[in-house]
């Protein structure tokens, strides 16, 4: 069995967490080198997670002989390099979400990876928590029918370091940092083949001392006529809010990852510790976590990663579907400015067609059926059109 020995750039929350499921997931892989721009915090993170190495110098991190693997956990601003680093010194690049801040970023990204050959994964862990894998299998074998609607949220008090919330260095506000998590969790509900056509958006500023969006609602339109939508906050009060709904013409999925979780506890604040990532308080009730990690899908998202490397496969989810995340946020903002339906432009599309959503209508002594229900008396009703006529008619039938 391959271990794999890996770099980490980036010593923030998301370095910690990815560490953390590594040194515990399929106990082989280790973080060997640990990149930071500061010496201090390189040196406290490899005391914490027993790292033997670290570095302030990217490049050195991106070409060390004894590193085969890159795992980016940096500023948005800084992907597009240590990408190009990793990828022409030939190591394994996984990033996290979103790829780029733009379309046209994590295209280029996209363009690296595959003009030199190397092995790129993108690290949307919420598209893998146990909840998710469950609820897409059942999908994809067909117990909801077609997929008509998808609704994800996620909101909770804002992200912990200062360059979220910094427009520039992350490419937009709560839209990237979460939207990029719910239009992926709607694209693999609805179906990856299934294009992306236009994106209707909301978004302003509504709490925070920042110029870029802490609120957002977007409706986005597939080729099927399925639709995908999203809600983010960065100023919802209470801890961290996941949840997803999944409408389909056979069945109905609801899915809450975090806070009804059935674990709840009530603690007047004599205790000390962690209770769970985006928690505000440490007293009253209070929902923690049995198991973070896991229930945040960095188990199940760092197996698929390095198996899919060992066997040489495709990894559930790949620079492309990071690409493709980027161009619908590009959508949203547009539609946000204009306050019109937009276009998602994708300049390379590799889904192909996917017909328009289509049932074939029970029929009622020769009309097609539209609703069949049980009375209160237990009698059975039938709502009809009449084929001649077009006309809506019901009757009783026992």
């Amino acid at each position: 069995m391959t271990a794999h020995r890996i770099a980490m750039l980036g010593t923030g929350l998301i370095g910690d967490f990815y560490t953390a499921t590594l040194h515990r997931g399929r106990n082989r892989d280790r973080v060997e080198l640990v990149y930071s721009r500061s010496e201090e915090r390189g040196a406290a993170f490899r005391e914490r997670w027993d790292v033997p190495r670290s570095t302030t110098s990217l490049e050195a991190a991106c070409s060390d002989p004894d590193i085969d693997t890159v795992i980016i956990g940096l500023p948005n601003d800084m992907h597009v390099e240590a990408v190009r680093l990793a990828a022409e010194n030939g190591k394994h690049v996984l990033c996290t979400k979103p790829l780029g801040r733009t379309a046209a970023e994590a295209k280029e990204m996209l363009d690296i990876v595959e003009h030199h050959g190397v092995f790129a994964g993108y690290l949307e862990d919420l598209v893998y928590t146990p909840k998710t894998l469950a609820a897409v299998k059942s999908v994809q074998e067909g117990a909801l029918g077609d997929i008509l609607w998808v609704r994800s949220r996620e909101t909770h008090p804002g992200p912990h370091s200062a360059w979220f919330w910094d427009e520039n260095r992350a490419g937009g506000g709560a839209i990237v940092d979460l939207g990029c998590h719910c239009i992926e969790i709607c694209r693999n509900f609805i179906g990856k083949d299934n294009r992306p056509v236009e994106v209707f958006c909301w978004k302003d500023t509504l709490v925070h001392p920042i110029t870029a969006e802490d609120h957002a609602v977007a409706l986005i339109k597939f080729e099927s006529g399925a639709i995908g939508q999203f809600e983010v906050s960065w100023a919802f009060r209470g801890g961290m809010d996941l949840r997803d709904e999944v409408s389909g013409t056979e069945g109905t999925i609801w899915l809450n990852h975090f806070l009804r979780t059935g674990f709840d506890m009530f603690t007047t604040g004599v205790g000390e510790g962690y209770v769970a990532e985006k928690a505000e308080s440490d007293s009253g009730w209070l929902f923690p976590v049995g198991d973070e990690i896991n229930e945040l899908g960095y188990v199940d998202m760092f197996v698929d990663m390095f198996d899919s490397i060992d066997n040489g496969t495709t990894p559930q989810e790949t620079f492309y579907d990071g690409y493709v995340v980027n161009a619908i946020m590009d959508a949203c903002f547009a539609s946000s400015d204009s306050g019109r339906w937009e276009p998602v432009e994708l300049v390379d599309w590799r889904g192909g067609s996917t017909p328009r959503i289509s049932r074939q209508a029970e029929s009622f002594e020769g009309h097609p059926v539209i609703k069949r229900e049980i009375l209160p008396d237990g009698r059975s009703k039938v709502l009809y059109q009449h084929s001649e006529s077009g006309e809506v008619m019901e009757q009783v039938t026992s």
